[in-house]
């Protein structure tokens, strides 16, 4: 049986106080804590969520409040994920390093593929992060299309399952 992709029907508004996870490679790290000092007034006023040695040096660095989480190959990156699959999470800044093959690859890849299913904004790098960052819609709610998760797995199921 051949299962279309779920309908983008169902609507979600990001609030206005947002949750912004914060991750990055080692490799970008630095550039990832310039980033954030850049835009630190901005970043206090919402929620930040960060994982492993990036959350500690950017609560250390900027002085705020950052709910940590796993370092990425620990299981980071899946904790990060099953909050944007649990729609707790509004926007995802992740500076990833293009020239370091990471260990836990697989989950980087299943993380960004989370974003893009449940259309959670992505930046990448500080360019994309500044875009995000200074949107009209940052600081306001913000409705947008999701997937219908529900219909599409009742959908898949088969009246064989339930038996």
């Amino acid at each position: 049986m051949n299962h279309p992709r779920p309908n983008r029907n169902v609507t979600r508004t990001l609030p206005a106080r947002k949750r912004i996870a914060l991750i990055a490679h080692d490799g970008k790290k630095a550039e990832l804590l310039e980033w954030a000092e850049r835009w630190r007034e901005t970043l206090a006023d919402h929620e930040l969520i960060g994982t492993g040695t990036t959350a500690s040096r950017v609560s250390k660095a900027l002085e705020l409040p950052i709910r940590g989480l796993m370092s990425g190959p620990l299981g980071g990156d899946q904790q990060i994920g099953a909050l944007i699959t649990e729609q707790k999470l509004d926007l995802l800044v992740f500076f990833w390093d293009p020239f370091s093959p990471q260990p836990h690859d697989p989950d980087v890849k299943a993380l960004l593929r989370l974003a893009a299913l449940w259309n959670v904004p992505v930046a990448c790098n500080a360019a994309s992060a500044d875009f995000m960052i200074s949107s009209p819609w940052l600081d306001r709610d913000y409705t947008m299309n999701i997937p219908d998760a529900g219909a599409w797995v009742s959908g898949r199921i088969s009246p064989q399952d339930d038996q």
